[in-house]
């Protein structure tokens, strides 16, 4: 049987099954959080533009799921942010080629500690 991620099935802690779907907060978008209205951080704690237009993933998730380190999964966010949070995706492109370069940089010093 293939072991999954904790968050495979998307329960909360008790067996908790969410009774709507992304689909449905979609379609109904009750408080502007896909459309990219103003966001009420005491409800919701994850800005819009980290979360995908189609299938509505966190970036989070995503980088949570694939079990990446803090430099790749970082770079991985700015990436997926980069054309949604400035005007220009530039600052959020080098941010994501730094992170990358600290884990070249963390890679090569591994190996010559060996």
């Amino acid at each position: 049987m293939t072991k999954h991620n904790k968050h495979y099935h998307d329960k909360g802690r008790n067996g908790w099954t969410p009774t709507n779907t992304w689909q449905d907060e979609v379609i109904e978008d009750k408080d502007n959080k896909w459309s990219g209205g103003e966001i009420d951080y005491s409800k919701d704690k994850t800005p819009n533009y980290y979360i995908g237009r189609v299938y509505g993933y966190e970036a989070r998730k995503v980088v949570e799921d694939f079990d990446l380190s803090y430099n790749i999964g970082t770079a991985t966010t700015y990436l997926l942010r980069a054309k949604r949070k400035h005007s220009t995706s530039v600052d959020c492109i080098q941010k994501a080629i730094n992170h990358l370069e600290f884990e070249l940089d963390k890679i090569k010093n591994e190996k010559t500690n060996l």
